[in-house]
């Protein structure tokens, strides 16, 4: 018997502008300060494939594949990680206007269980979505992230040779 596929769902308010909640979780080539300080390698279009890469483009943590672009509305693509020899999930980033802001959902489905990705989307998700309030909001992420992103830094030459980028054209 197979293993049912799990999901998880992460949702905020943000004071900001559905448009500058899309712009932030759309842009590319440019560091995304909430989806752990890399930046999306991406055409924007269906099929097309998508890169999480480091800022200085060393080293790749995600590959997909856009599924569904809708904007301002809805982002889904394939996720997977590159240092983990799991399947790939799907996450989906829907955005609905409301008063004084936007809300924001992130949701991480087709999640194999008991798998490295699933425990980590369970807890990225979480981080990613506060972390965007913070950035929209504020410009910039909690002081917690910050420093989260300053060990990632530090710890970059230990990154498992298999996330170099030039193992994910």
């Amino acid at each position: 018997m197979a293993e049912e596929l799990g999901s998880v769902v992460h949702e905020t308010f943000i004071r900001a502008s559905i448009r500058e909640v899309w712009a932030e979780l759309t842009k590319t080539h440019e560091v995304q300060k909430p989806m752990f300080n890399t930046q999306m390698d991406c055409s924007l279009e269906v099929g097309a494939p998508l890169r999480m890469r480091t800022a200085d483009g060393k080293f790749t943590s995600v590959v997909g594949e856009v599924l569904e672009i809708d904007p301002p509305r809805r982002f889904s693509f394939t996720f997977k990680f590159t240092m983990y020899d799991d399947p790939p999930c799907r996450v989906t980033y829907e955005l609905f206007e409301e008063e004084g802001g936007t809300r924001f959902r992130m949701t991480s489905d087709q999640l194999p269980p008991s798998t490295k990705s699933t425990k980590q989307m369970s807890s990225g998700g979480e981080m990613i979505a506060s972390t965007l309030k913070a950035v929209m909001e504020t410009g910039k992420p909690p002081f917690k992230v910050r420093m989260l992103y300053g060990m990632f830094a530090v710890m970059a030459p230990f990154t498992p040779a298999q996330c170099r980028s030039e193992h994910w054209p």
